[in-house]
Parts: structure tokens; C-alpha cells; sequence
């Protein structure tokens, strides 16, 4: 069995004792083994593990899909407590992060180095790779082809290289894929490099179809006809299950919400579980 629950994400869920916050925390549960995929933007994604039941101390990888505060700021609250978890990132991911608004700019990074890793012993990798298995069947993948011109980043997002401010690629961006006997399962986190490439990656990588996707879509940003163009793709994979939140956006969940897709909104506390 698969469980994939959401510790953390934008929006409240049923279970009104969680907190939310802006950013995302999965807690994955497969074959026995235990990881998390971001870690949100604070501590609130351990206080829900433990409302939820789930032993944050269990984990053996935290797998962190970019450099963006809301994705990786809440792992410094894991880093001090009991147990031994090996963290992976993309590369780059250390890399200064910022935004461009009102004519400046704004740090949207993580709040820890490889040095407060070092520090504390923290076993870590950064992937360079296309793929890494880090438990059997589970893949950490990213350098992802970018084959669909129209799914563009927006140029607000910038890395600050060498006392200069350049566009941000997003190559630090890594998501998990989970294959299964049916397809695969992926867990995306931004998909800053595009929800298509990253998608048709993980298929051309595994040589599957995508049987369900959770996670954050960047469609919130999506101008037409990247987005009509993404939301086709969606409906014509014959994707099982859609649970998509965080940087979707309304409008992007709505048509997903009229499409006759198997959609959800993947809320805090909701959960995904795959039999067998």
C-alpha cells in the first residue's frame, strides 16, 4: 500500500485542528518505508504529523523539491530532532533565491546552508543525475528537458550569481516518481520547470504512464495557451487521480473541476491512498 499525506498546504482541510500555511509537506508511506517530500515553511508540518499520527522520527529521506522558502523552510525544525534521515536536493539548490517586485528585490530562499548540514552531521545529496532511486521503486528525478516551449517561468523569479541578478532556471527543481505495477505516481512541488516536461520525463525515464499526480502545478502563473495546453494534457494522459494545490491557482482548479477528471483539492490533511 501507498499513503501520501499532506501535512501542510495552503488551505484548511476537514480536520479544522491542523495548521495551513502557504507552501506544501507530503508525508509518503510505501513498502514500509517512510519520507518526506518538502517540509513547508515552518513547524507546522511536524505538529500536523503528529495530530495526524505519523512519527516524523520514522523518516529515513527527506527529499526537498527546490530552494524556495515555502518548500524547504521548515526543515531546519526537523534537523535537531531524534533519528538519522538523509536529505536530497537538486543542484543548485543553495543557489540565493529572490523575486522582482515594485523595483527591487525580495529573498525568497531557504534559511540553511551546507554548512548547518555539515554542522550537525546531516547526511545529504545533491542530485545531479536525471534519476536516483532512493528506496526500490522510488525515484527522486530533475534535470528535466524543456521540450514544451510554452511553458515558460515567469521572469520575476531571479538568482543572485556573482553580485548580479540573473533569470532563475529553476534547475534545482526535483520531484519524486513512484512506479507502480499501474504507473507512476508523482509528487511535484512547484513545477517551475513545467508540469509537461517534468511529466513526460518521469514516463520517457520509466517507460510508464502517469497514473496520478499531487502537487503543486505553477498554473497559478500560466498564461493561455500554456494553460489550456497543460489542462489538455491532464485530461488526455488518462491520469487516474489529480490531486493539485498550492501554486495551481483558482481558476486552473476550477476547469480542472470541470473537466470529468478524477480531481481533488489537495488540501492540509487530505490523503491519497493506493492499494495493492
Amino acid at each position: 500500500m501507498i499513503r501520501i499525506t499532506t501535512l501542510v498546504e495552503n488551505t484548511p482541510g476537514e480536520h479544522l485542528a491542523l495548521r495551513h500555511e502557504h507552501g506544501l509537506s507530503f508525508f509518503l508511506e510505501v513498502a514500509g518505508r517512510n519520507i518526506l517530500f518538502d517540509a513547508g515553511q515552518s513547524d507546522a508540518f511536524l505538529e500536523n504529523a503528529k495530530k495526524l499520527r505519523l512519527d516524523p522520527s520514522s523518516l529515513e529521506f527527506v527529499v526537498l523539491s527546490h530552494g524556495h522558502y515555502d518548500h524547504s523552510g521548515g526543515f531546519r525544525f526537523l534537523a535537531d530532532l531524534p533519528g538519522t534521515r538523509r536529505l536530497v536536493v537538486g543542484k543548485g539548490f543553495f543557489e540565493d533565491k529572490y523575486a522582482a517586485r515594485n523595483g527591487g528585490y525580495e529573498f525568497l530562499g531557504n534559511d540553511f546552508t551546507r554548512d548547518f548540514l555539515i554542522e550537525r552531521s546531516i547526511p545529504f545529496t545533491e542530485l545531479w543525475e536525471p534519476a536516483m532511486e532512493i528506496v526500490p521503486g522510488v525515484f527522486v528525478m530533475g534535470s528535466f528537458p524543456r521540450l514544451h516551449e510554452d511553458e515558460s517561468i515567469n521572469p520575476r523569479f531571479r538568482l543572485l550569481r556573482e553580485g548580479q541578478f540573473v533569470p532563475d532556471p529553476f534547475d534545482d527543481e526535483i520531484m519524486i516518481a513512484i512506479d507502480t505495477p499501474d504507473g507512476i505516481v508523482a509528487l511535484l512541488g512547484c513545477s517551475h520547470p513545467g508540469i509537461r516536461n517534468m511529466l513526460d520525463a518521469a514516463k520517457a525515464r520509466l517507460g510508464k504512464s502517469v497514473r496520478a499526480v499531487l502537487g503543486g502545478t505553477h498554473l497559478v502563473e500560466a498564461a493561455e495557451p500554456g494553460l489550456s495546453a497543460s489542462l489538455d494534457y491532464l485530461r488526455s494522459e488518462g491520469i487516474e487521480v489529480v490531486g493539485v494545490s498550492h501554486c495551481t491557482g483558482p481558476a486552473a482548479m476550477k476547469r480542472l473541476g470541470e473537466s470529468g477528471m478524477e480531481y481533488f483539492h489537495n488540501r492540509t490533511g487530505s490523503a491519497l491512498i493506493i492499494p495493492d
